[in-house]
């Protein structure tokens, strides 16, 4: 009799909804993936309903000054609470979640005073405050990752990606095409007002 091969890490991540920067989904069918430098994802899942979903910030909490409504997004506060209310919203119940986190590198030792390190901390933090046990991670040193996630069985795979000039530009392109689009949809939802 023939067994099934099982499903391996790239496999989940050819069929996978890549998020972004300041991006989350929630899924009960097909994986999650993002890729992250000093951003953390989150991963969090009802093992009972088979529904999970991850975000992925890249600020532990809500700046204050001329940016703090564009940076509302991309911090960890706002990203943790859309998730786990989305998730109650789908039926999910916060005894039963269980999380799993990555990221917080620093891959380039100088950006913005060792933000994967507090991103670290934040989710550490947020977690154990909301009682959702974080039940894996991993978290800092000097490489970038990229992370898939199952919602379905709440497996996670994490490849960690060697530093290159390469990787360096990859994820700082995806974050600067991420704040682009936001500058975009700011500009698009600014009311104009006509003086007479």
């Amino acid at each position: 009799m023939n067994q099934p091969i099982p499903l391996t890490g790239k496999d989940f991540e050819r069929i996978a909804i890549n998020i972004n920067p300041g991006g989350w989904a929630i899924e009960t069918q097909r994986p999650i993936s993002t890729l992250l430098g000093s951003c953390v994802a989150v991963c969090i899942f009802d093992p009972k309903l088979k529904l999970g979903g991850m975000n992925h910030f890249l600020l532990p909490s809500t700046s204050t000054g001329a940016n703090a409504d564009d940076d509302v997004i991309l911090n960890g506060d706002y990203s943790m609470e859309v998730l786990v209310n989305g998730l109650l919203n789908k039926g999910a119940q916060k005894n039963r979640l269980l999380a799993k986190a990555f990221g917080g590198g620093t891959i380039v030792s100088s950006i913005r005073m060792a933000i994967g390190e507090r991103n670290s901390a934040f989710a550490h933090e947020w977690l154990d405050r909301e009682g959702i046990r974080l039940v894996a991670s991993d978290f800092n040193g000097p490489w970038s990752r990229k992370v898939v996630f199952v919602p379905q069985s709440g497996d996670a795979f994490c490849r960690r990606i060697p530093t290159t000039q390469a990787n360096i530009n990859e994820v700082a392109k995806a974050e600067q095409a991420y704040e682009l689009s936001m500058s975009k949809q700011k500009k698009q939802t600014e009311k104009k007002i006509d003086l007479f």
